[in-house]
């Protein structure tokens, strides 16, 4: 009886870890983190040096490990120039097991894939488990999603912080401009979480109550982690949405999407722009109505147009709702176009070849052998950068939604952590934040494509 009883109480505990260790087993066993990037298609240029059989032997080698092509190449010259046509083949491989596990930080991708998985999952679970606030942190079993997300959170920053400092993963331009928008994002952090500092930038948040000295500097902190962070995931996603819907104007079916690719680029693009601006008051107003309260419409200067602010729309509570399934189906419709995201930036590689290739009747292919190495060396690298924010904002957004217990029966965690209400609101605005940053980077990179300022090559 005493046995029954003590499962009855802890029930949920139980549930969660029961849940959380099949998924990681199953995860783990069936592999399922090199299924989601099978079949992806890569491209090697061949291995020329002298082998003992015939042929071509296809291989990632470091272009510095070249010895014999610079040989060829001087010689080449003293021929007239003759261009070397087996020098220029390129191998199209897909991806599998075995060559994916060869690539860096494959076993950082594979572990932050699990934890992600089961974290969300556990999440997931909390929302449909009878949680009763009486009986305490411990049997409502609120503790288990709270550590897997803190541990997911903690992985993914540690992540963010190698990946993006990584040499040669990157330009250094880029690496300065991270530091650049982290130290901006700081501060931004530390003037909305003043009194009445959201209304200052026409945010539409409330945090409820007033944050001290040491929370403030604490979000602010990883208000601008994240603002240096996503800047590199987002230009690269910019790069591949360039690339994949034609905008250079290519018309090479072998680097570019499919109709259906590109709708899902498209509508991954539009969505995360709306997701983020239904957070900035003047759009909020207009799709909230108040009418029912006896406000009155601003005045917009467009004839009638005022008359509509307040008098049509969600109400108050409808509209927040909508704003947090935006949140959510942004974040997995960036899952969605991960694929065609990392196959943009492997055909990224292919065009430079391409480009570099018909360049000139005696091509230097160095620059494209040297692009098509790093593609493939930091594959994973990518999908980190890739699968990172989307990650991030199905997070917060779990976090958000957790109607914990008080601390009431532990003084000491009482005193330390603010009430649940506090960190619901913080972990609703960071989801908001990490939608918004991947917005306005891409938005002003493919702006900055489209007036020539940057180009893909």
């Amino acid at each position: 009886m005493l046995l029954l009883e003590l499962v009855s109480l802890y029930k949920n505990p139980l549930l969660q870890t029961s849940l959380s260790l099949i998924l990681a087993f199953t995860l783990s066993f069936f592999n399922l983190p090199f299924l989601f990037l099978y079949a992806l298609q890569t491209y090697i240029h061949p291995d020329s040096q002298p082998q003992q059989s015939n042929g071509l032997r296809a291989a990632i080698r470091r272009p510095s490990d070249t010895p014999d092509l610079r040989k060829r190449n001087n010689k080449s010259k003293d021929k007239n120039n003759d261009f070397d046509e087996s020098n220029a083949q390129i191998f199209r491989l897909r991806l599998d097991q075995s060559h994916l596990q060869s690539r860096l930080y494959i076993d950082h991708y594979c572990v932050a894939f699990t934890v992600s998985f089961v974290t969300l999952c556990s999440l997931l679970l909390q929302n449909y488990l009878d949680s009763d606030k009486n009986n305490g942190i411990l049997a409502n079993g609120v503790f288990v999603p709270i550590l897997l997300s803190i541990l997911s959170l903690y992985m993914w920053v540690m992540l963010f912080v190698r990946v993006t400092f990584e040499r040669s993963a990157s330009r250094r331009s880029e690496k300065q401009l991270s530091v650049v928008f982290g130290v901006l994002g700081f501060f931004f952090g530390l003037l909305v979480l003043v009194p009445d500092g959201a209304s200052l930038v026409s945010l539409d948040f409330d945090f409820d109550v007033p944050v001290d000295g040491f929370w403030r500097v604490l979000v602010a902190a990883l208000i601008g982690c994240f603002a240096g962070f996503l800047f590199i995931p987002a230009e690269r996603t910019a790069r591949s949405f360039w690339l994949g819907t034609d905008q250079i104007r290519c018309n090479l079916s072998m680097i570019t999407c499919g109709w259906f690719t590109r709708l899902i680029l498209y509508a991954n693009q539009i969505f995360i722009i709306f997701s983020a601006l239904l957070w900035i008051k003047p759009l909020a107003e207009i799709f909230v109505n108040t009418s029912g309260k006896g406000a009155s419409a601003t005045r917009s200067g467009f004839g009638n147009a005022d008359k509509l602010v307040g008098h049509m729309g969600l109400l108050s509570s409808e509209f927040s709702n909508f704003r947090i399934w935006c949140l959510l189906g942004s974040s997995l419709l960036q899952i969605v176009a991960l694929r065609p995201n990392l196959q943009m930036y492997l055909n990224e590689a292919l065009l430079s070849w391409y480009q570099r290739l018909h360049a000139s009747k005696v091509p230097d292919l160095d620059y494209s052998r040297a692009k098509m190495f790093l593609h493939n060396h930091f594959l994973c690298l990518v999908v980190l950068q890739f699968l990172g924010p989307p990650v991030l904002v199905l997070l917060f957004l779990g976090l958000s939604q957790i109607d914990g217990p008080s601390f009431g029966n532990f003084p000491l965690l009482s005193n330390l952590l603010p009430g649940f209400a506090f960190l619901n609101r913080v972990a609703l605005f960071l989801a908001w934040w990490v939608t918004f940053l991947s917005a306005l980077f891409s938005s002003v990179i493919l702006m900055l494509h489209r007036h020539c300022i940057l180009y893909v090559s």
